[in-house]
């Protein structure tokens, strides 16, 4: 995993909510590889530069956010079971911080919805919460003040989904 912020901004933006790019003041970006061990690895990312932030108190909501973003890109978004390595790694995670804002983004490569993978309409399969799984998009909604999904255009195929965390005067 490495840090890649500036290059994956601009295509990224396709999938963000409307905050003025221009007014980013810090993002970060890492490679997550195609195993289900990437989501350890995507809660140190976001751990790390949470506190390299001064967030390192909102670390347990966005990075139960980022665990499920993470998850379902592996198990809903990539071809062939199991998730395997590949060259190049399909799944990356941003975090972005503009005043105020937080943003944590996973962009995969397929263009279809969140919550599509059992029928249509079934972003939360399951609104009492008594199924084994398919309670991220729930917990998502929960924990973030908004999210949402994109799908890319242009030399990126795929989609990004997003979720939006508004942060207090100070950062918090």
């Amino acid at each position: 995993m490495g840090t890649n912020g500036s290059t994956m901004l601009a295509p990224l933006r396709q999938g963000l909510p409307p905050i003025d790019p221009a007014r980013v003041s810090s993002s970060a970006s890492c490679s997550l590889p195609a195993r289900y061990e990437a989501v350890r690895g995507a809660r140190q990312f976001t751990r790390t530069t949470l506190g390299e932030w001064s967030l390192g108190d909102r670390f347990d909501d966005i990075a139960l956010v980022v665990s499920e973003l993470v998850t379902n890109a592996l198990r809903h978004a990539l071809p062939g079971e199991p998730p395997r390595e590949t060259q190049d790694p399909p799944v990356r995670l941003h975090l972005m911080r503009w005043p105020g804002r937080l943003v944590c983004a996973v962009r995969d490569p397929s263009p279809q919805s969140p919550g599509d993978t059992d029928g249509p309409g079934s972003a939360f399969p399951d609104p009492r919460g008594t199924a084994e799984s398919g309670r991220g998009l729930f917990l998502v909604d929960s924990f973030s003040d908004s999210w949402g999904w994109h799908p890319l255009a242009g030399a990126l195929h795929g989609k990004v989904v997003w979720a939006l965390f508004r942060l207090g005067q100070a950062g918090h």
